[in-house]
């Protein structure tokens, strides 16, 4: 079921324009999320919000949301503002791709 929700999402991205790359999304969340959120995105502080299982949309939204202002965060908007669009759409995907207690199918 997780190989097959996985593919809904990379065809989603891929119909959006934008083609996700898991790889390059978990290279980024080691490189920038993983302080806060862990590099899989399940959070044990309640602080930081845990990511694994998100939904991709909702996560891409939101990171282009920080990034553009139109979301105010002290601690998001610096770290949304270098963000790419391939940076953001990956993320998403690689969060929206982990097991986590967001998932609503397993």
């Amino acid at each position: 079921m997780q190989a097959f929700r996985l593919a809904l999402l990379i065809l989603g991205l891929a119909a959006a324009g934008q083609a996700a790359d898991l790889a390059a999304g978990r290279a980024k969340a080691e490189q920038i999320c993983a302080a806060c959120h862990t590099a899989s995105g399940n959070s044990t502080n309640p602080q930081y919000p845990i990511l694994a299982g998100q939904h991709p949309d909702y996560l891409a939204q939101a990171l282009k949301d920080y990034k553009t202002g139109a979301r105010n965060n002290a601690i998001m908007a610096p770290m949304a503002k270098p963000l790419s669009n391939a940076d953001i759409a990956n993320l998403a995907a690689w969060f929206a791709s982990q097991p986590g207690p967001l998932n609503m199918h397993r």
